[in-house]
Parts: structure tokens; C-alpha cells; sequence
């Protein structure tokens, strides 16, 4: 039976939120949703273009309402995207580990989303082999995955 974690990648519609300069990890969750054939946006206020695409400046500029919202952000931004996600038609946010807060948890309960928190979108969005695997592999093990 697939885990929450798991079932967050069945949806069809993606915005991934963050500073793509920054840190690698927006680019990385998104050209991996594009290569599981998803639709996904880029939301980055400090580009114009991610991997080539259009970047967004927030979810309300999205041409489609995303179903799912990953946030690679600053804990102390996280809580308004919740927000943001929320007002734009997300069901579900995930909140890259470490980058949860009291606030932010009270906004997707408040708004009905699920939220998953405290793991890293990409160990569960690149399917087989990848530099995360091993860390997959000790996560099944402890029955944390």
C-alpha cells in the first residue's frame, strides 16, 4: 500500500515553489515531475525561465490550477505559500524537510490541504536508482518511508 508520501506524485497538476538559484533542489523536483510526464509549473519570482520554461511570478499567474504544490523554501516563507497554495485550488502542499512550522501546518489544516512534511520531495519523486536511493532504501528499512 503506498505510503502519503507515495501518493502525492499521482496527481497530474504541479507548481514547485523556490528559488531555483539558490538551491538545487527546485530544478531537481521539477525536471523530475516533467520526466514522469506531468504538468508542472515553475513558481520563482527571481527568474524569468526555469530548464528553459517560463517561470511564474506566484500560483495565481498559473495558466492551470495546480492540484499539488511542492515548496522548496525558507522555513519563514512557508507558511504564507500554504496560504497562497490554498487560494489558487492546491488540494495538497509538500513542505521540504526541515522547512515546516506551527504556522504552517495551522494554514493546510486550516484549509483542508494535506500537507506532507519532514521528507525530501526528491528521494520520492526519482523513481529507481538515484544518488537518494540508498537513503530510500535505510527509510523502508526503519518503516519511516
Amino acid at each position: 500500500m503506498p505510503s502519503e508520501c507515495e501518493k502525492f506524485w499521482d496527481a497530474d497538476v504541479y507548481a514547485v515553489v523556490g528559488a531555483s538559484a539558490r538551491k538545487p533542489f527546485p530544478k531537481i523536483t521539477y525536471n523530475a515531475l516533467k520526466e514522469r510526464g506531468k504538468t508542472v509549473f515553475a513558481v520563482d519570482a527571481t527568474a524569468a525561465t526555469v530548464e528553459g520554461d517560463d517561470a511564474y511570478d506566484d500560483l495565481a499567474s498559473l495558466p492551470q490550477t495546480p492540484e499539488a504544490v511542492v515548496m522548496e523554501l525558507p522555513k519563514e516563507e512557508t507558511a504564507a505559500w500554504v496560504v497562497k497554495a490554498a487560494e489558487a485550488g492546491a488540494s495538497s502542499v509538500w513542505m521540504h524537510q526541515m522547512t515546516d512550522t506551527p504556522e504552517a501546518l495551522a494554514e493546510a489544516e486550516k484549509h483542508g490541504l494535506t500537507a506532507i512534511t519532514g521528507h525530501c520531495a526528491v528521494m520520492y519523486n526519482i523513481p529507481g536508482f538515484s544518488m537518494h536511493a540508498p537513503h530510500r532504501w535505510i527509510w523502508k528499512v526503519l518503516k519511516k518511508y
